[in-house]
């Protein structure tokens, strides 16, 4: 990620409902939009939920309410195959792939034969050690998302990431993760490589939730850069954090929100995608140094906008300027208003007329 560009993931996630086809046209429809990255969910169902695992109450109102979440999640698996053919696809529209692993083995796939360049580590997953340590020892930059989680736990998952970046061959446990949380070598690790993401694990969020806030609590607290992952309806939220100083904007995105699936409502739809991602370049652009002065683009109004000192009123040579015969008025081309009382009680050198501009 370039350090002065907002970093932009369009989220596709599942909202391809198992269907390659689908996933393809959001690739296209995330490249269009002018997106960063398109990012999809590896998983195997197994390793992730047990059989009988309940869904969430969003899942349970737009899927089938007979089915399991191990159900729901089988249909929704994209094959090595299909990792392939979207990588392929996403290096041809010039948009990067990233998907987000859920197990360690879809940690393998990705990095050693899809070869993403970076991991984004789910909320749901800041507390899974074995994830979070499979992801560090693969020395790829890591995004960790941090919905349902309070510093404490963001600074636990930091020690794992931590320990897993600097000591890739010593025996993980509770204590070594602490230590290498404190340690010079792992603050410089997760500098390097970690980006935190605020999150409000709700679909959709309301907004009185979204505590946009916190992105200052999380930068304050851990050194490190924070962005924020959506999952409210619309844009306007991730537009606001964006100009609070996000360095990575994730939103969920989709073809059609009346599709069937757990994610599509709460997803931007192609148009709104593409609206979303100007909103942010423009704010991005807006935000500028922070050095404040002219802009280019103003300094021609300067003159215009600002006043001199005039004459109010014909003025003779050895006159006294005074309130009644020196006025403020525009443009701005002789002495600053600022000099007025400077002047008052001196005598004039010339003659003026009424309106010149007087300069001391």
């Amino acid at each position: 990620m370039r350090s002065d560009r907002i970093y932009i993931i369009a989220e596709a996630g599942v909202n391809h409902n198992g269907s390659l086809d689908l996933a393809h046209k959001l690739v296209d429809a995330a490249a269009d939009a002018g997106a960063d990255a398109v990012k999809f969910q590896t998983f195997r169902a197994e390793a992730l939920v047990s059989e009988g695992a309940p869904k969430a109450a969003y899942q349970q109102q737009y899927t089938d309410a007979a089915e399991s979440q191990y159900q729901m999640l089988k249909k929704l698996e994209l094959s090595e195959a299909a990792h392939r053919a979207l990588a392929v696809h996403c290096r041809a529209r010039g948009i990067q792939f990233l998907s987000t692993p859920f197990d360690e083995e879809s940690v393998d796939l990705l990095v050693r034969k899809i070869g993403v360049s970076m991991l984004k580590i789910p909320s749901g997953e800041i507390t899974n050690g074995p994830l979070l340590l499979k992801a560090a020892r693969t020395r790829k930059p890591i995004v960790l998302s941090t919905g349902m989680s309070d510093l404490r736990d963001i600074e636990a998952a930091l020690g794992v990431v931590a320990f897993g970046y600097t000591r890739p061959k010593d025996a993980p446990s509770r204590t070594a993760f602490r230590k290498a949380f404190a340690s010079p070598e792992g603050r410089r690790a997760l500098r390097k490589k970690v980006t935190l993401l605020h999150c409000t694990t709700e679909y959709p969020a309301p907004a009185a939730d979204v505590n946009l806030k916190a992105m200052d609590t999380m930068r304050e607290a851990f050194g490190l850069p924070v962005g924020y992952s959506d999952h409210t309806a619309g844009m306007s939220i991730p537009i606001a954090a964006a100009a609070r100083g996000a360095v990575l904007i994730e939103k969920h995105f989709t073809l059609d929100r009346t599709l069937p699936g757990p994610d599509h409502r709460s997803s931007l739809e192609p148009q709104e995608l593409a609206a979303m991602v100007k909103a942010v370049r423009d704010i991005e652009s807006a935000l500028g140094s922070g050095r404040k002065g002219p802009a280019v683009s103003e300094k021609k109004n300067i003159t215009v906008a600002r006043r001199s000192l005039v004459a109010a009123r014909n003025i003779e040579r050895n006159e006294i300027f005074s309130p009644e015969n020196i006025a403020c008025k525009r443009p701005g081309t002789g002495s600053s208003p600022l000099h007025y009382w400077s002047l008052l009680g001196k005598r004039a050198k010339k003659n003026f007329r009424k309106d010149e501009v007087i300069v001391i």
